[in-house]
């Protein structure tokens, strides 16, 4: 079987302090539909933190494994390359991560108000991503580069 890499040498990837092995480039708001359109990066054989989607995610694998983990770490789901996922909003805590490369997802994230609430490690709220703050972030993110 061939393996087939995603080509995002022109992706400027922005962090988050906070938000180890988790990699983001805002890609479009539409702030009148409601809909954030983000490509993530989660690095290979880690976990980021752990939270909650507020909001529908509609996910589609470009590049890996999309792994999500329980709470404690255990694995819980493996999405391969190729895999399109409707995640409704959620009460339910978890973290994510790549498998054994980075894994690059499209997140189209569908809401408003608070879209995911960050947890420590017993699932208190620390923070939360608003609409607002991805607006904050993709405004002051660069360009896709040319070429």
């Amino acid at each position: 079987m061939n393996t087939h890499l995603f080509d995002d040498s022109r992706i400027r990837w922005q962090t988050l302090a906070g938000f180890d092995h988790l990699h983001y480039f805002i890609l479009h708001i539409d702030s009148e539909a409601q809909i954030i359109d983000v490509l993530f990066k989660f690095a290979a054989g880690q976990q980021i933190v752990l939270h909650r989607h507020k909001a529908p995610n509609h996910i589609f694998v470009i590049q890996g494994e999309h792994r999500l983990y329980h709470p404690d770490g255990s694995l819980k789901e493996i999405r391969p390359t190729g895999r399109y996922t409707v995640s409704p909003a959620s009460d339910e805590p978890h973290r994510e991560g790549g498998g054994d490369i980075d894994v690059v997802l499209l997140f189209s994230i569908r809401g408003c108000g608070v879209l995911y609430e960050i947890l420590d490690d017993n699932a208190n709220v620390i923070g939360t991503l608003a609409m607002a703050d991805f607006i904050a972030l993709h405004n002051a993110q660069p360009a896709l580069t040319d070429g």
